[in-house]
């Protein structure tokens, strides 16, 4: 599990170039992505907020939503463990801090919410723009493409 979700930041890191602004500001104009949208950090923050509504709501479909994969049984089957893990709990988010550290695209999601007694969650994730529309990467079960060979951790051999 732990080593899709590095692969997934992998291939982000990859996708994405250039330098970004931190603290949640707006990229710069000369660093906008080439599609006809601008990156915004509000829709970042909405993903994350997308996120929480989808575990009070205990909504697997909103979850496959705002972590922008297929609705497949696999999404479906991981949805419904981490709506098992965190939902329906009544969070309400106290903070969120959105860095694009990684490219105008690409960055870095933080928040802090309590649920209704009070017991905090914390968590961080990537956060993702694609077609103009922002995702968390939640999902680390994603099953490889076909025909395709998945990267090593191991070291190499000489």
């Amino acid at each position: 599990m732990q080593r899709r979700r590095l692969l997934a930041v992998a291939a982000a890191l990859a996708a994405a170039s250039g330098c970004s602004p931190r603290n949640g500001e707006a990229p710069p104009a000369g660093s906008a992505p080439s599609s006809s949208v601008p990156a915004s950090p509000d829709g970042a923050r909405e993903a994350v907020e997308a996120y929480v509504q989808a575990l009070n709501s205990r909504s697997s479909g909103g979850l496959i939503s705002v972590g922008g994969v297929k609705d497949e049984k696999w999404s479906r089957q991981e949805a419904e463990q981490i709506l098992a893990d965190r939902g329906g709990q009544g969070w309400k988010i106290k903070d969120v801090q959105i860095q694009y550290d990684m490219g105008p695209d690409v960055g870095s999601a933080r928040f802090l919410a309590e649920d209704e007694t009070g017991k905090p969650l914390r968590d961080a994730f990537t956060v993702v723009r694609e077609k103009d529309t922002w995702h968390l990467v939640i999902f680390t079960d994603q099953p490889a493409v076909p025909g395709k060979e998945s990267s090593s951790t191991e070291k190499p051999h000489f």
